[in-house]
């Protein structure tokens, strides 16, 4: 019987949830990365967009704003973090669907969308967890679409290499500084994979990465 890996919260522990959003709005100035994520996306009208371990709804609203005639859902695991995400969602004044479930189960069908995104969840999951997830991103995406994640990757810098060891001891960040996402990346079929960008935050680099699924 196949053992899934315990559940980690957007911050590891449930009682600091509450935090996250200011966390990443002014420690991780994420409104600068998910922008160039969205733009990088290349979304169309009338695409089917999936924002992969979408926490607090964010980047979710985001792409809906910038982009409102997409097809826009997002999905976590995390039922009190989707909770926050419908209330933004609502202030906003945007319809979108929020999921709850698992990354490396996706509860959709093959090829049911054109983009899938993801923000800041990789670092959370397990080696073996990050290769099904990737994989179930395969499987649901169409032939012609691309996957987008912005996460910790090799670190850049005096100060991103400093804070290293921490981040290590704190996540199961050690594949993502070794670069092995574009490795898994590719091990699943991702074609023209590509690190199209960094960011330096206070916790370390983000790296932006992009493989597709060609058309056969």
């Amino acid at each position: 019987m196949k053992m899934n890996s315990p559940y980690i919260p957007a911050l590891r522990w449930k009682e600091l949830t509450p935090l996250y959003d200011a966390v990443l709005r002014w420690v991780m100035q994420e409104e600068h990365f998910k922008r160039e994520l969205i733009r990088q996306a290349g979304i169309q009208p009338g695409q089917q967009v999936l924002d992969l371990g979408c926490g607090t709804a964010t980047l979710t609203v985001m792409v809906k704003q910038v982009h409102p005639e997409a097809e826009v859902t997002g999905l976590d695991g995390d039922p009190q973090v989707l909770q926050i995400g419908r209330a933004k969602a609502e202030k906003a004044g945007v319809t979108l669907t929020l999921d709850q479930g698992m990354s490396y189960e996706l509860p959709y069908p093959e090829a049911s969308f054109d983009r899938v995104l993801s923000s800041l969840m990789f670092h959370h999951l397990t080696t073996p967890d990050k290769q099904r997830a990737i994989q179930e991103v395969y499987r649901v995406l169409r032939p012609g679409g691309s996957f987008l994640i912005v996460d910790f990757g090799r670190p850049k810098g005096i100060w991103s290499r400093m804070v290293s060891p921490v981040m290590v001891r704190l996540e199961e960040v050690s594949d993502n500084h070794k670069g092995l996402l574009l490795t898994m990346l590719r091990l699943a079929g991702f074609e023209a994979v590509t690190d199209l960008a960094h960011f330096a935050t206070l916790f370390g680099t983000l790296s932006l990465y992009q493989g597709h699924k060609v058309s056969k």
